[in-house]
């Protein structure tokens, strides 16, 4: 029986002369696998449609735990902006990486793909894209089991004389327990602290100083590359972006 399902595409590959098969991030059943049958000829209705960061409503024949089967794809937003920006793009394929490297061990939750959809659709609307991306990177942190503490010192306890937010450690560090780690302004766990918070559906306008910006965006990047063991090649083309 035909299905509607609203997602969109953080994964295409290849399968034969002319089809392809599409990883679908949707909001009911999470990531799920998609045949395309003809979907790469030029003349196929499919091959606009099925290519990476189409967001729409997927008509398919479901089958759990199976790849399903596409009928047609009814466009909810075409991601115009992203898709003409290099820039753009390159942060919406780091988005769409992370979310499938967490959710791929069995971490998916409806809320996950709420904040994906609407971190893209920032994007779109031409929000600073470091700071979306890392509003994003703060929230999947649970899922991957790494989460920072920035209520106390990592290494006593303590509440007080705190000095630093050390990416190495995973955490806020006190006057007594500091080793020379990089200093980070403790006004910036405040911002960090809202990045926890704030919904990004909410979010109309970004006020932050540029230097805060990369800072924060300096520290959990290094906190991702300490405690989260992932290596993803999208992330490793942000970098070089940011330099430019």
């Amino acid at each position: 029986m035909l299905e509607k399902v609203e997602g969109i595409i953080i994964k295409e590959t290849p399968y034969g002369e002319t089809s392809k098969i599409i990883n679908v991030l949707t909001k009911e059943y999470g990531i799920i696998g998609i045949m395309c049958k003809g979907a790469m000829g030029i003349k196929s209705k499919l091959r606009s449609v099925t290519l990476k960061l189409t967001y729409g409503i997927f008509n398919i024949y479901y089958k759990k735990d199976k790849l399903s089967l596409l009928n047609s794809v009814d466009i909810i937003n075409s991601l115009k902006n992203i898709k003409e920006d290099i820039t753009l793009i390159s942060y919406a394929s780091y988005i769409c990486d992370l979310v499938y490297q967490v959710i791929k061990n069995d971490n998916y939750e409806t809320k996950i793909y709420d904040n994906c959809i609407n971190s893209l659709l920032k994007l779109e609307e031409g929000l600073n894209p470091i700071v979306i991306t890392n509003i994003l990177e703060v929230k999947l942190l649970d899922y991957l089991g790494v989460g920072l503490n920035l209520t106390s010192c990592v290494s006593c306890g303590s509440k007080k004389n705190i000095v630093t937010l050390s990416s190495e450690k995973g955490g806020l560090i006190c006057k007594d327990c500091y080793e020379g780690e990089r200093i980070v302004p403790i006004s910036l766990v405040k911002t960090i602290n809202m990045y926890y918070l704030i919904d990004i559906k909410s979010i109309s306008k970004i006020s932050l100083k540029e230097d805060v910006i990369k800072e924060i965006n300096y520290f959990i990047s290094s906190f991702y590359e300490d405690y989260t063991g992932l290596y993803l090649k999208s992330k490793a083309f942000l970098k070089t972006i940011e330099k430019l």
